[in-house]
């Protein structure tokens, strides 16, 4: 039976337990279902972009993918407990708002500002309007705290009036994991989350985790209360939570939390609707498959005994002690038998290829919807782990130094009778059906000659039924977009800037190193050195160019350098990230140079500027 059959044949039997835990305590939803971004100019998120999901899978959707994303885009207000709720639907994510007497705790709220007024406005029209007295961030994921401005504000967190709640570790991952690698992944982002697609049968139709993420403003305010160990007490109003700290699972800082009044759990993103990434399309360090499934074996011992309600950072609820226990316990089983059968393959001799094309979940695991791959995928998984473990290499020595992309596709293109050969070829695998050898043939011949746009467009068409038939909603859009960039080229898109709160949360030595990896080597070739200091800050930066790197020492001075160069941290930002001309600051007493003035033009030379739209399905 191929996949797409067997998809079919899951969704003919499903039972509707998810339909039904997904529409329970339903309350409502927005009238207007545009939630329309401060600037007044584009929708942060249409909740009806949605509606083409009515009905049954068409031909152009992997019918099991069309049931899940009918699941997650159920949208509005819903009651999960008589003092818990959920607003689902608003975005990737979901926020829930948890009655603690005088006011609110807010757990998540989406990932901007935008999105996430809207779902406390809906919580006050129709349950109640009271004030919020604390925010948690489950883990350091941007879907997870980027619209707190939404909620609360900076001042009544710094005054203590509203407590901020994170695990250790969330400011620094928070604000440095995107940083160094940032415009690299936003750019793969594009094809994870279908970013450029249209909505609809044909295009996007979610990420497999929840709804395309929104796109309004993002803000960041700084806990004001870390949660360090797994046991810890916290009481907001009349409500008491017990916490689960689980680093290195989803997110590098993340926990989980108890409600004993309740007896509910809340499973940040570490139990889903889903298989989920250990290593994102977008790009991120690899997580721990191993560290996953433990600390879901201590959730299960802590929590699922006691339990009646279970909720979390994406998908839906789930209710009942056996229900809650049966999920977490095969949800675990999963991420486990994932770990332990990739190392063992990969301890018997297989390569990560292999090791991909052999594991498959037991039939047990496999037919449970929560354990399916719609965002992360076996395949995917048992690679990460096999990274994670070995690296890229897999110990054969014709792969030791391969050549790049385009150089061999030109000797593949030759050595196989030239580009209208390969072309052919690549059509009679696909009349039979063999649509992965089509699309690695196709490849060749785009990296041999990108101008050959009858390649493109006969690759594109692959690209499309690869999509059409993909479980994955990630893999969904990868190959959509992929299509779409065959076609039409990359979307030109500006590049993604950091919001003013988290420049805020940054730190300067952090921003030094994104100014690092921008350093062109030849024209740092030349040695210097500068001090900065910093007057809004008292922050003092040792410089040092030479040899093709930028150093920086945090808290050195050196008597010696070349220039000292006084400014504030934005005059910094702005005239080395931004292209502002310093030359004007200098003049005005902005910014205010002891030594050689052109020193610090030498600095900002150094940083080339972002490429926002670099071709990936393309040389």
């Amino acid at each position: 039976m191929s996949a797409l059959d067997e998809a079919h044949k899951l969704v003919a039997e499903d039972d509707r337990k998810d339909f039904d835990f997904a529409a329970r305590g339903f309350i409502a939803t927005r009238k207007d279902p545009r939630i329309m971004r401060d600037d007044g100019k584009l929708a942060a998120f249409d909740l009806s972009s949605y509606g083409f999901l009515d009905g049954k899978a068409p031909d152009s959707a992997n019918p099991s993918l069309w049931r899940q994303a009918q699941i997650l885009t159920q949208n509005g207000l819903f009651q999960v407990h008589e003092r818990i709720y959920q607003v689902r639907g608003f975005d990737v994510s979901t926020v829930s708002f948890i009655d603690a007497g005088s006011g609110w705790i807010v757990v998540d709220p989406l990932t901007s500002v935008e999105v996430a007024r809207a779902a406390l406005e809906l919580v006050s029209e129709h349950v109640a309007k009271k004030p919020v007295l604390a925010v948690i961030y489950s883990h350091s994921h941007v879907d997870h705290y980027g619209g707190v401005g939404g909620v609360t504000n900076a001042a009544d967190a710094a005054s203590g009036k509203v407590k901020v709640i994170a695990p250790e570790g969330f400011l620094e991952h928070a604000v440095s994991e995107n940083i160094i690698a940032g415009p690299a992944m936003l750019r793969r982002a594009r094809f994870q989350f279908g970013l450029t697609l249209p909505r609809g049968a044909e295009g996007e139709m979610t990420s497999g985790l929840g709804p395309c993420p929104s796109l309004g403003s993002l803000s960041l305010i700084a806990p004001n209360e870390l949660v360090t160990k797994t046991g810890q007490v916290i009481t907001v109003g009349d409500v008491t939570m017990v916490f689960q700290l689980t680093p290195g699972t989803e997110a590098p800082a993340e926990m989980n939390f108890y409600l004993p009044q309740f007896r509910a759990v809340f499973m940040a993103e570490n139990a889903n609707l889903t298989m989920h990434n250990l290593l994102p399309a977008r790009g991120a360090l690899v997580r721990d498959a191993k560290a996953w499934a433990d600390y879901l074996t201590e959730s299960i011992r802590l929590f699922a005994g006691k339990s009646d309600v279970m909720f979390a950072a994406h998908g839906i609820p789930r209710f009942g002690q056996a229900e809650i226990e049966a999920f977490l316990t095969s949800h675990r089983d999963a991420y486990k038998f994932l770990h332990d059968q990739s190392v063992r393959l990969m301890n018997s001799g297989l390569t990560s290829t292999e090791i991909a094309e052999e594991l498959a979940l037991p039939e047990v695991l496999a037919k449970q919807w929560f354990n399916r791959g719609y965002y992360g995928t076996m395949s995917h998984n048992s690679k990460a782990i096999y990274q994670r473990y070995l690296g890229w290499y897999d110990a054969n020595p014709a792969n030791l130094n391969p050549l790049p992309p385009e150089p061999a596709a030109k000797k593949y293109v030759e050595a196989m009778g030239g580009a209208a050969n390969v072309m052919a070829l690549a059509g009679k695998a696909e009349r039979a059906g063999d649509l992965r050898w089509a699309a690695t043939l196709l490849n060749h011949v785009v990296f041999a000659d990108d101008k050959n746009q009858a390649a493109r467009d006969q690759l594109a068409g692959i690209y499309t039924r690869l999509a059409f038939d993909a479980e994955a909603g990630t893999w969904r859009n990868i190959y959509l977009t992929g299509a779409q960039e065959l076609r039409h080229g990359p979307t030109q898109l500006p590049g993604g800037g950091f919001s003013p709160d988290v420049l805020s949360a940054t730190t300067t030595s952090m921003l030094l190193d994104f100014a690092a990896v921008r350093v062109n080597p030849q024209k740092a070739a030349k040695p210097f050195k500068l001090n900065i200091e910093l007057t809004d800050r008292n922050e003092t930066h040792l410089i040092t160019v030479g040899n093709g790197v930028l150093i920086h020492e945090e808290g050195v001075r050196d008597a010696k350098a070349g220039a000292t160069v006084r400014l504030t941290r934005p005059d910094l930002l702005m005239t080395l990230f931004a292209g502002v001309p310093y030359q004007g600051r200098i003049e005005s007493g902005g910014i205010r140079v002891e030594g050689d003035a052109a020193l610090y033009g030498a600095l900002i030379g150094l940083i080339e500027p972002i490429v926002p739209n670099f071709p990936i399905v393309t040389p």
